[in-house]
């Protein structure tokens, strides 16, 4: 049997509502326990096929008890698009600008998301309303913002006979927060004040914060379970970014990587966090770049991405779907392969598509800038796979 043969029969059609339910049904069921987090991968932003195709999963997966989406946004922000879908009084085009990080409020499909959402959760009670999450840390491409915002909520949250000794300096111990977030500083590692006396001292700080919250907890939980979570992600959170800057600040051949490292730790943290807050309210949907979610990690020499990190925790119940697109593939290579064997949009369960791939199967060429196209060696890690033919390729500017 060829390879083109052997695709078309393992293909599932998923153009319409009905194919793509039936598909993503036939896909959930082959887990042994219902999963707590589906990831959804996209090869690259910006491309609208992606998102788009994310919005029309997201709306399957509410009808089957889904009840929150988890974007590749920054966590604290992800709160305002949050408060606007459950009903809050803001202008959509600023919940846009300031509710997602890296630009992405205008990724093509972010708005009809916030829109959906918003329609959708407006006659629901406030338990069965979907919520919006992000999952990425406060840090931007030119680096990483300072520590006093987020220890300082975490602070406020103690009573004053709890709060820690350490953090009545807070504010003389950050500083000037441009001292943090100097753009020089994730090229230059001088430039960086992470290794600084005060920033060592604001990293005890941080753990005092997170220990001190943690032994508060049977107190202060029960009275506002939403506050005293957000006050543990900031806490949390400005451990991970004190360990971002000292990474910035060290002058070692894998710097970079280590800093990257620490994004996907703190990615890591924030998923199990929202899973944990939503557990019982049912499972979630996390949408973001394939790089960062496909749990296959094989070299201990690199560093693990966030679908790593969370996959040991919760095992059978991360199902990873990663999704890719060639408009012109190379021969001989998967995108080719995957695109003979794709009317519209096709769903490949994994296991079958790499024991019809020959052991020849190579990598088309990306794209565009940013796009990792899926290769073989990714497959070990992914429950299936969506390609997509309907789409151009052309990526649309968000920043």
């Amino acid at each position: 049997m060829s390879t083109a043969t052997a695709l078309l029969a393992i293909g599932r059609p998923i153009d319409g509502p009905e194919n793509l339910g039936l598909a993503l049904d036939d896909l959930l069921a082959t887990h042994t326990e219902p999963p707590a987090l589906l990831a959804l991968g996209e090869p690259t932003h910006g491309i609208a096929a992606f998102p788009l195709l994310r919005n029309d999963i997201l709306r399957h997966l509410v009808e089957r008890g889904y009840r929150s989406i988890i974007l590749e946004t920054d966590h604290f922000a992800a709160s305002i698009v949050d408060d606007y879908v459950c009903g809050a009084a803001t202008e959509i085009d600023t919940v846009l600008t300031s509710g997602f990080s890296h630009g992405f409020g205008a990724v093509p499909g972010n708005r009809e998301l916030v829109e959906w959402l918003r329609a959708h959760n407006a006659a629901r009670a406030p338990e069965d309303r979907v919520h919006f999450h992000g999952f990425d840390a406060p840090v931007e491409y030119a680096g990483a913002p300072g520590p006093r915002h987020a220890l300082s909520r975490a602070a406020d949250c103690l009573p004053a006979a709890l709060r820690p000794e350490s953090a009545r300096n807070l504010d003389e111990l950050a500083g000037d927060d441009a001292d943090w977030t100097n753009p020089a500083a994730m090229y230059d590692p001088a430039a960086s004040i992470g290794n600084s006396p005060r920033a060592h001292t604001l990293r005890l700080l941080a753990d005092d914060l997170l220990s001190a919250l943690h032994r508060a907890s049977p107190g202060l939980r029960p009275t506002d379970p939403v506050a005293y979570d957000r006050a543990v992600s900031h806490a949390r959170t400005a451990r991970g970014l004190l360990r971002y800057h000292a990474a910035m600040a060290t002058d070692t051949p894998d710097r970079i990587d280590t800093v990257l490292s620490l994004r996907a730790e703190m990615m890591a943290d924030n998923l199990l966090a929202v899973v944990a807050r939503e557990q019982h309210r049912g499972p979630s949907l996390v949408f973001a770049h394939n790089a960062h979610l496909n749990p296959a990690h094989d070299d201990a020499e690199n560093w693990a991405n966030a679908g790593a990190l969370v996959h040991p925790t919760l095992a059978d119940r991360y199902l990873f779907v990663a999704t890719d697109a060639s408009p012109t593939p190379d021969p001989d290579t998967l995108q080719h392969a995957l695109a003979a064997a794709t009317p519209h949009r096709s769903l490949f369960p994994a296991p079958s598509l790499r024991a019809a791939l020959p052991a020849s199967t190579g990598t088309s060429k990306p794209i565009v800038p940013g796009h990792i196209p899926l290769t073989p060696a990714d497959l070990p890690g992914t429950d299936a796979v969506i390609f997509l033919t309907d789409t151009d390729g052309k990526r649309q500017q968000y920043w």
